[in-house]
């Protein structure tokens, strides 16, 4: 019986919950193998190669490869393993957010600067859905 969790409710958030632990393992152990510079080198010299090595689904290996964190994140990664690969690949935590977010790394600093992201309308899903729908009305 899968648990209640109100959390879902939060946009852009994804909880790293025991049920992501699990969907993520091989991701995220992948990602802690960076930690020692011997698999870093031999990631940086044959990436797929590297990745063929762990359990991870097809989809999580494309996910790396091309960088999209937020695709990892969806796939069970979490933010702290995956920084392994942004370090490997000579990224601060600052660019990789950045990245996430769709902004320049100074856009996000100086939004992170100002308190971040407004929380107006961005409370829960639902807040999204009744907008979308009301603009949808609007314009009929």
């Amino acid at each position: 019986m899968p648990l209640d969790k109100p959390y879902k409710d939060v946009p852009g958030t994804t909880i790293f919950d025991a049920e992501e632990s699990r969907k993520g393992y091989w991701l995220n152990q992948f990602c802690m193998s960076l930690m020692q510079a011997e698999n870093r080198e031999r990631f940086k010299a044959d990436e797929r190669a590297y990745l063929d090595e762990w359990a991870m689904s097809e989809d999580q290996k494309q996910a790396v490869l091309a960088r999209d964190l937020n695709r990892c994140i969806s796939l069970g990664g979490n933010i702290y393993f995956l920084a392994k690969i942004g370090a490997t690949d000579g990224k601060s935590f600052q660019q990789m957010a950045g990245s996430m977010t769709g902004m320049t790394e100074e856009a996000y600093r100086e939004m992170m600067i100002k308190g971040g992201r407004s929380i107006e309308g961005n409370r829960y899903t639902h807040e999204w859905e009744a907008r979308l729908a009301a603009e949808k009305k609007e314009s009929k």
